[in-house]
This record gives C-alpha cells, sequence and structure tokens, in this order.
C-alpha cells in the first residue's frame, strides 16, 4: 500500500467510525494536528503509533507500514481552489514577506523550522463571530555563515 491509498482508507476508516482527529489523537497519545497529517500522507510515524492507529481505525497493518514509510513532502503548486486553503495561502502570500522581516527583526537572518514544529488549532468563541486559532511553533534555525 503506498501512501495515497493509506490516506484514502485511513480517511475512510475514520468517516466510517465517525471519530474526531481529537478523539483518534488522544487515543494514541499525539496532537491531533500530527495525526491528521499522517494520515493524509505527509508524515511518518513509530511503528507503535503507526499500529495504534490502524487499530483505533480499525484497518489492517498494510496501513501501518505505509505510516511508517518516510514521505515525500510534496504539494501541487497550483493555486488552491478550497476557500480554506486558499486563504491561509493568501496570508501566507500578503503577510510572508512581513512575518519574515519581524521574525529575523527578532531572531536575526534565518527561518522557522518545518521539523523541530508544533501546530494547534484552537476555537475562540466571539461575539462577532467564532475565531480560528492557529499557533504555529518552529524552532528558529540561524543561516551560517563559512
Amino acid at each position: 500500500m503506498d501512501k495515497l491509498e493509506m490516506r484514502h482508507t485511513l480517511l475512510a476508516a475514520k468517516a466510517r467510525k465517525q471519530l474526531s482527529w481529537d478523539a483518534i489523537g488522544s487515543a494514541v497519545g499525539m496532537s491531533p494536528v500530527w495525526v491528521a497529517s499522517a494520515c493524509y500522507g505527509m508524515n511518518s510515524a513509530s511503528h507503535e503509533v503507526a499500529h495504534k492507529l490502524c487499530d483505533v481505525l480499525g484497518v489492517d497493518s498494510e496501513a501501518a507500514d505505509a505510516l511508517k514509510a518516510f514521505p515525500t513532502k510534496a504539494w501541487d503548486e497550483a493555486i488552491p481552489q478550497d476557500p480554506f486553503v486558499y486563504r491561509l495561502y493568501e496570508v501566507v502570500g500578503v503577510y510572508g514577506e512581513t512575518l519574515k522581516d519581524v521574525v529575523q527583526e527578532k531572531f536575526g537572518d534565518g527561518i522557522m523550522s518545518a521539523i523541530d514544529f508544533t501546530m494547534e488549532v484552537d476555537k475562540v468563541e466571539d461575539p462577532k463571530g467564532d475565531r480560528v486559532l492557529l499557533t504555529l511553533s518552529g524552532k528558529f534555525l540561524p543561516y551560517k555563515s563559512w
């Protein structure tokens, strides 16, 4: 089973069992955002986590083998059509250089790691309309001179 077939298998099992990412994350002892990313094929899981995840979703060990495989972290470079994904793309397009400049003023010349990284998604209730709170936390990696 490759990562694409694994993705379809795991997402179908999640829907069939009517489980949330929060419930699955709790059951396997991992962040719900990380678990979702692994199920979508963008992260690899340890042997233990892969098998726990398959047990929770009721799928066979072929999916666990695919979960353990190292992913190719690539995506379609076309402008996203899904409104939610497009808005994130728009945020980076509009504020990317601003964020880069502000981060580099605070930390120096470098980047935020997407390897040593965590992300949380929270709901903030607001009388004017509920808010989506995305918290991205990555280790700062300075560029080196040689």
